[in-house]
């Protein structure tokens, strides 16, 4: 079997959900084609097929043959509609004139109106008028009957006929006005939640300033390679993902993270695509271009989020297609018993199943594009419906509740008078300086702690002298004339160290007559009770005399306690701490956030923990940074990635990336989900319920066939009215 290849089709003229329907049957029946989806909203669809057995110009045809075209291929960076704010007012003027001609239809009926002109222009005048003004509506519903498909407005259709054949061609015309209007309202609707992709691609750049042989030359981002050199100058958008190697900016990072605040860059420093420089200019190099940059991803994953589609967006799919086959009975049963043939056409006018199928996508589109302008990137509604409905919160601690940058917290040293007689006691700062001037070449983690720590304080370390570094204990050196000693507690126990409590048979120092030996014999219990808050030592020795520690630990970002009480506000029941440190350093920070912990664990491990809870039936969000936890991520009910804009292994593993470190983000999302999944709920509930009044009215004799296309069209707006609030959420 041949390779599979997979395409992305941009398809205009698609406005509702027959719309999808009559699309996808299409390319699906071709030859070679593996699977199709097809996205209402981001106008386009995604075809696995095999090359050898289809070409292109196939699925161009096929995809006219139902109605619809195939656009010239678009980049990442396609801009919006140049005739959207033309289509807008027009829009506008339509919605006036419906509701102009809404008022004389009903004023008309009323006063019997429709009877004079019936009598008084010719029937086939008539029958023009009605296939001229329902043309494009009659013609799609041909095509998806000769391919024994039924559409919603395959109804209204019959329900034209069925007007004609009783001789009521005013009726007929009305009907198919208002099933125009109908059309424009899907299209509106469509269109506004649309505008939350095309806000965001309208950010991207189109074009890169790159610096080639000393000159700089202007191109298309796309042709931008890794490793070029982009200038940046105030005021623009920065075109790639890349490092600062040049200048200093301040640069507004809202497009990725959703952060107000603006952020200073210097050489080193990270930058994204679509982040905008406000003050200062740069030179950056090329790291990542185009659909690849951390900002091309977004728009992927907010294009591509109805393909996961919620489950309660498939059962209203469901309903629809059987709800037709119910107005047909209910028609049926109108004309036997009530021998009414105009409630009979009321019947199949009012019934409105677009309004169905549009309530939750409208509803879920809205809001994904609402959260991606606040740094929040959800992959689709199913997260969204899962997440809303959570009860147990798993998190990982290093780089997702810490800062993942441990820190020097404290740092102990009782007073000594050394034999060399050259300094006083070391204390504080003096130990310091000390301990980082003696692991100013080593390389493991905790010399680069002792080294920040120094810089805080604005130490100048000095030049060491016989620096020799032991594997798995620490370093030996000379630091202005002093052997300093610093590692761990085998440092005490293997070099010969000496702590007043023990017998080290290394050099001595003089004990300070004052302090007595009981100050340097208490530094061992101070450093049991540090270790026990899950903090890591550094014991540092002079001239073989334990002369103090120096503590380090990860850091809690500060916003986390307030955040956890947020979540469990919301409802989430159980809140754990997954990580890969020991038991001690675990609970320390357990106890300090209120949760139950679970330490050593491998990757593996946290896998085998998500998949127990999810055995008892939880619904389980894993939060963690993405990068050892991605699998994790992967098998919990929803991922939540935080920090994602610094790691493309988070966004592509978790199903809900967080572009900011910013621990609030956690229940904001959940207030997301929670809030969509009201509105999801009012739509469905709000379309059923006119439906059924609107099918039983018209049943009844009590809803005119005018008056019924009039009413089927409401529903679209009143579902557009309801989603459109998501589209205005603020952070809390």
């Amino acid at each position: 079997m041949a390779e599979l290849r997979t395409v992305e089709i941009p398809i205009a003229g698609m406005d509702c959900a027959d719309c999808v329907q009559l699309v996808q049957h299409a390319i699906a029946k071709l030859p070679g084609v593996q699977s199709v989806d097809v996205y209402l909203i981001a106008e386009k669809a995604s075809m696995s097929y095999d090359p050898a057995l289809l070409d292109m110009t196939a699925v161009r045809k096929a995809v006219e043959d139902v109605g619809y075209s195939v656009r010239e291929s678009e980049s990442l960076q396609a801009t919006a509609s140049p005739t959207g704010d033309l289509s807008q007012r027009v829009l506008r003027l339509l919605f006036l004139v419906a509701a102009s001609v809404l008022f004389v239809v009903i004023a008309g009926e009323w006063l019997g109106l429709f009877a004079r002109i019936t009598e008084r222009v010719p029937w086939p005048l008539g029958l023009i008028v009605v296939l001229a003004g329902g043309f494009p509506v009659f013609r799609n519903v041909v095509r998806a009957a000769l391919k024994g498909q039924i559409i919603a407005h395959t109804l209204m259709t019959v329900g034209v006929i069925a007007a004609l054949v009783i001789g009521q061609w005013v009726t007929a015309a009305v009907i198919v006005f208002f099933m125009r209007v109908g059309d424009y309202v899907e299209t509106f609707t469509a269109g506004r939640a649309r505008r939350a992709v095309k806000d965001l691609t309208d950010m991207a750049p189109r074009t890169a300033r790159v610096l080639r042989a000393g000159d700089e030359t202007e191109m298309p981002v796309e042709s931008v390679q890794v490793d070029d050199i982009v200038v940046v100058r105030p005021g623009e958008s920065i075109p790639v993902d890349g490092e600062v190697v040049d200048g200093q900016a301040t640069i507004d990072q809202a497009a990725i993270t959703g952060e107000a605040m603006p952020v200073e860059a210097g050489p080193g420093a990270p930058v994204y695509a679509a982040t905008i420089i406000r003050l200062g200019s740069l030179r950056v190099r090329t790291t990542r271009a185009g659909a690849d940059s951390t900002f091309g991803r977004v728009i992927k994953m907010v294009e591509e989020a109805e393909q996961n589609r919620a489950e309660i967006q498939r059962v209203a799919d469901k309903f629809s297609s059987w709800y037709l086959p119910v107005v047909v009975g209910v028609a049926l049963l109108t004309l036997i018993l009530r021998r009414d043939p105009m409630a009979t056409v009321a019947v199949l006018v009012v019934a409105c199943s677009c309004s169905v199928a549009l309530a939750t996508p409208i509803a879920m589109l809205a809001s994904i594009g609402a959260a991606a302008r606040h740094g929040l990137m959800v992959k689709g509604g199913r997260y969204l419906e899962v997440l809303a409905r959570a009860d147990t919160l798993l998190i990982d601690k290093t780089g997702t509740l810490t800062l993942g940058q441990p820190q020097i917290t404290d740092i102990i040293s009782p007073p000594l008078v050394l034999v060399q007689g050259r300094v006083g006691a070391p204390a504080g700062s003096e130990l310091l300086y000390l301990a980082a001037s003696a692991e100013r070449y080593s390389e493991h983690p905790l010399a680069e702690v002792a080294r920040a720590a120094a810089r805080a304080r604005h130490l100048s370390l000095a030049e060491p002298q016989h620096f020799e570094a032991v594997p798995g204990v620490g370093v030996h050196a000379e630091v202005d004339g002093f052997a300093v000693s610093v590692g761990n507690r085998r440092m005490l126990d293997g070099v010969g160290v000496r702590s007043r409590d023990g017998d080290g048979t290394g050099p001595t120092a003089e004990p300070n007559p004052a302090a007595g030996d009981s100050q340097t014999a208490g530094l061992l219990p101070v450093a049991a009770q540090l270790e026990a808050q899950g903090k890591t030592l550094l014991f540092v020795a002079l001239a073989g005399e334990l002369a103090g520690l120096l503590a380090a630990t990860d850091t809690l970002r500060p916003e986390v306690p307030e955040a956890l009480a947020a979540v469990r506000a919301l409802g989430i029941r159980h809140v754990e701490l997954l990580t890969g440190d020991h038991a001690q350093a675990a609970r320390a920070l357990a106890e300090q956030i209120g949760v139950s912990y679970q330490a050593d664990l491998l990757p593996e491990h946290k896998i085998e923990i998500v998949k127990r809870y999810q055995a008892l039936g939880r619904v389980v969000v894993m939060v963690g940074d993405g990068v050892n936890d991605a699998p994790a991520l992967a098998q919990a009910d929803v991922g939540i990635a935080i920090g994602a804009a610094r790691s493309s292994v988070a966004v592509e593993a978790a199903h809900i990336a967080l572009m900011l470190d910013d621990w609030t983000l956690v229940p904001e999302v959940i207030r997301i989900a929670r809030r969509t999944m009201g509105v999801v709920k009012m739509n469905l509930a709000f379309t059923a319920l006119y439906n059924v009044v609107g099918l039983s009215l018209a049943a009844f004799g009590l809803l005119p066939p005018v008056w019924a296309a009039a009413a089927q069209s409401l529903p679209d707006l009143g579902i557009l009215g309801n989603s459109s609030r998501l589209l205005r959420h603020k952070r809390k």
